[in-house]
């Protein structure tokens, strides 16, 4: 799956910093016990514990033709005090075998955002079909939908792509502290373009991501959430945050191509239309060039 990043450089939230639990009141409380009463206490009263389930072979086993997931997310960016939200108020995510294959989304921007993405996105097959903002501009009377040559899923705002089994794996194993399901942690984009594969900017690769990662008790993932900073130096700089929801594991989800009737392809609107020529760079490199 190839996923959409939608890089604005307009405006997210106060960047949250994630802080490692402070451990120095369980270790004064420790050395208080012996190791006799100590090692008593723990043979005796510690419930034995579950191994904990593996969210990639979780994520995995949800992938069936006809089943999908519900997902909703707000993503925010803030530069020189300009605020801009794109959300995506009703998504559905159809699964494949291999993963994700289909989308049905809608967007709503305010802000600085405004009018930059589509207002809805449907991807099935080989193509894409969006509609709204910048792409419903001088389209032919009657057609509502561009339909693009590029079967990328554009359903995200989120520069952790949890259906990439090696990121996934990643937020889990190199996350900082645990709690109740919640993993935190801190990568670079630099981390995160080779879990990709793909090349970044340099000057961006040591900028950090800092995330919560909540899986349920299957360890299927119910929300992602990042937060960075990118500096500009004298131009300002932009914080973002990302807040990613995903619900109705399992459910049935068919998604359709538009009425064909109310579709154009891009290259029928010929070199003078306003409407972009192509679905943003689905790659880290849009953040900056790869260097």
């Amino acid at each position: 799956m190839v996923v959409i990043f939608q890089w604005q450089a307009c405006p997210p939230l106060l960047l949250v910093m994630l802080k490692e639990t402070p451990m120095k009141r369980i270790l004064a409380g420790l050395t208080l016990a012996s190791s006799a009463a100590l090692m008593a206490a723990l043979t005796a009263a510690a419930p034995a514990q579950a191994a904990p389930v593996n969210p990639v072979k979780a994520l995995q086993k949800q992938y069936k033709a006809g089943h999908g997931v519900r997902v909703s997310e707000t993503y925010r960016t803030k530069t020189n005090g300009k605020t801009g939200i794109v959300r995506t108020t009703a998504g559905s995510l159809g699964f494949g075998k291999s993963g994700v294959v289909a989308a049905d989304l809608r967007f709503r921007e305010k802000g600085g955002m405004a009018g930059l993405s589509p207002s809805r996105s449907i991807t099935v097959g080989k193509h894409t079909f969006v509609q709204g903002g910048i792409y419903s501009e001088g389209l032919p009377e009657g057609k509502k939908w561009i339909r693009y040559q590029d079967a990328s899923v554009l359903y995200t705002s989120q520069p952790l792509d949890v259906f990439d089994a090696k990121v996934l794996k990643a937020l889990v194993s190199k996350a900082k502290s645990v709690k109740g399901g919640t993993y935190r942690g801190v990568l670079t984009f630099g981390d995160v373009s080779r879990l990709y594969g793909e090349k970044i900017d340099k000057r961006l690769a040591k900028i950090k991501i800092s995330y919560a990662l909540d899986l349920n008790a299957k360890g299927l993932v119910t929300g992602v959430r990042s937060a960075y900073t990118l500096d500009y130096g004298i131009l300002g700089s932009t914080t973002a945050t990302a807040n990613t929801t995903f619900t109705g594991w399992g459910a049935k989800i068919s998604i359709k191509a538009p009425p064909s009737d109310q579709v154009v392809d891009l290259d029928e609107l010929g070199s003078d239309t306003e409407v972009p020529q192509e679905i943003p760079n689905s790659s880290l490199d849009s953040l900056g060039g790869i260097g």
